[in-house]
């Protein structure tokens, strides 16, 4: 005799057991109806990930609810897609503002930051290796998927549910629009978060106030770009004061506030900075320092660069792209434009086409492959900064010329994870860099550090000490009468270790050992040697380059 069919035989244990069969079905009700309330609830900052947040009695769900239980069945199933589509739409966006806030300090942009993604997806490999990296773009792309799917099945489950039962539907949103009402009256909180909630209403009416903001300000910004103080100034008339200069201007990842503020940081980064400050001082050199606030915040150092250079703020992409494809007087190109000085960038960070080298004003680029590094990279970083500079000491630093020298050199060693961290060697030893493997194999896995708060302060400043060690013994060694060195951080490091609402300050120092350079900046009132004082003047970064150009003799010519 043929065995019966799996689904007779469950068919007849659910009539003989009617009880016990109804429990999936209600367990799935339950779930799709909390699913649906916490995905209307859910906060967009990470701080306000809180059970109390869950609380709360959303409105739209009570609107919904009346809908789905008048509608008939066609309508009331177009209304569900609608309905769950658009609720997974809002709680991926609401996931991504999650993101963005611990990664770049504010929220995502619907409009401008898509182009962000790949290199995200370049972080994970470089971080977690290529095997890792496909594994969290297979699990983001599931996770995507199911935010608009689920939505609709549990809408569809609970519209059927609803009209099947319309008068208690009915009588229930009653009784809880009431409750809303009181709570609202009352002004009634729980941990305090208001029990009533409107919260999506408020989300999508702030997304569209978001995104007109944002085509707005594409326009507004590129008339304020056309505008500029020193646009129209010849050559011969801007920094005369520098003549005979040797000119680096050098950017340090991630190098902020936190790592001079923070308990559990800045022993060590101070420690450095005290004896980095005497063994300059020691060979000649004086040291003025303040701070900038960057327009980012976590990540996004490009658009600190753009900032400090182009003095204007530009602070997302859409900007970014408007200022690097004007003919904006860049504090960099400002020395290229003067016919005095050849210009050199350093970009260890670069690995791929750089069309941004006419906006930053620089004749020649080194990027990652032109460097002559055949050691291991450091997670993101692709060298070391000891190495960095002494290939820039080798290729141009130390060659006889005609003109001085202007360079820009971006040091990446402290850019995050912060695992593993280069180690100092003998700068003679440094060779082709094939002396980093031990080190690299020793260091931390990135794996480990990368999601533990106090792993990755604590790997945060040792990387910062290591940049800064590598950048002062580089000048200590091989720095002349004729250096200005002038040195900041692009943006404050991500909130996992600056933490919740930590501000966007960045140290900025000038260095030189002929006393005339920093006499002309005496009036900024910035703090003598490397460590600003806590009560430093503070500027906006995007003001650095006319206060600059002004100190040391140019003269203002505006265009636009």
């Amino acid at each position: 005799m043929a065995p019966r069919p799996r689904l007779s035989r469950l068919r007849d244990w659910g009539e003989a057991h009617p009880r016990a069969a109804r429990v999936p079905g209600i367990a799935a009700t339950v779930l799709a109806g909390a699913f649906v309330v916490a995905a209307l609830l859910l906060p967009s900052k990470p701080e306000s990930l809180k059970f109390a947040a869950f609380t709360r009695l959303p409105m739209e769900a009570l609107t919904f609810a009346v809908l789905l239980a008048v509608l008939p069945r066609r309508p009331r199933l177009t209304a569900t897609w609608i309905g769950g589509i658009t609720l997974g739409v809002l709680t991926l966006l609401n996931l991504l503002d999650i993101g963005f806030q611990e990664y770049l300090g504010r929220g995502f942009d619907v409009i401008l930051d898509w182009p962000l993604f790949p290199d995200g997806y370049s972080y994970l490999e470089d971080t977690l290796g290529g095997t890792g990296a496909v594994g969290v773009l297979v699990a983001v792309l599931v996770i995507a998927a199911a935010l608009l799917l689920v939505p609709v099945l549990a809408l569809v489950r609970l519209g059927g549910l609803m009209a099947r039962h319309r008068a208690t539907t009915t009588r229930t949103v009653l009784v809880l629009s009431l409750a809303w009402m009181i709570c609202t009256a009352l002004g009634l909180r729980i941990d305090g978060v208001p029990v009533a909630a409107e919260r999506t209403v408020h989300t999508v009416q702030a997304r569209s106030d978001s995104i007109r903001a944002t085509l707005r300000d594409e326009q507004e910004f590129a008339r304020t770009a056309g505008v500029d103080a020193f646009g129209g100034t010849p050559g011969s008339e801007l920094v005369p004061d520098l003549r005979g200069k040797d000119m680096i201007f050098t950017f340090i990842e991630s190098y902020g506030r936190t790592a001079l503020e923070d308990p559990e940081i800045a022993p060590g980064v101070e420690q450095t900075l005290a004896d980095s400050t005497k063994a300059l001082a020691e060979a000649g050199f004086q040291a003025k320092s303040g701070w900038l606030t960057s327009a980012t915040y976590g990540a996004g150092s490009w658009l600190g660069h753009s900032t400090f250079l182009s003095g204007l703020w530009v602070d997302n992409q859409s900007r970014y792209r408007t200022v690097t494809t004007s003919d904006r007087l860049t504090l960099t190109k400002a020395f290229q434009k003067t016919g005095d000085w050849d210009t050199v960038g350093v970009m260890p960070g670069v690995q791929k086409g750089w069309p941004e080298q006419r906006f930053h004003g620089l004749d020649e680029v080194y990027n990652a492959f032109q460097l002559g590094y055949q050691g291991p990279k450091f997670s993101w970083s692709t060298m070391p900064d000891q190495y960095t500079l002494e290939a820039y000491q080798q290729l141009e630093h130390s060659k006889k010329r005609d003109k001085p020298l202007m360079s820009e050199i971006i040091l990446t060693s402290s850019h995050q994870p912060w695992s593993p961290i280069p180690k100092m060697v003998g700068w003679d030893e440094l060779g082709n860099g094939s002396v980093f493997d031990a080190i690299e194999k020793a260091g931390t896995d990135p794996k480990d550090v990368i999601a533990d708060s106090a792993l990755s302060k604590e790997g945060y400043g040792q990387s910062i000490q290591y940049s800064l060690t590598s950048l002062t013994q580089f000048l200590e060694r091989y720095g002349t009468d004729d250096t200005v060195l002038v040195f900041l951080g692009d943006h404050q490091p991500i909130s996992r270790v600056s933490g919740d609402h930590a501000s966007r300050d960045v140290p900025c120092t000038v260095v030189a050992k002929d006393p005339a350079v920093l006499d002309k900046i005496a009036d900024w009132g910035w703090s003598d040697g490397l460590r600003p004082a806590q009560d430093a003047p503070v500027w906006k970064m995007s003001s650095f380059r006319d206060r600059f150009l002004t100190a040391y003799g140019s003269t203002p010519h505006p265009k636009g």
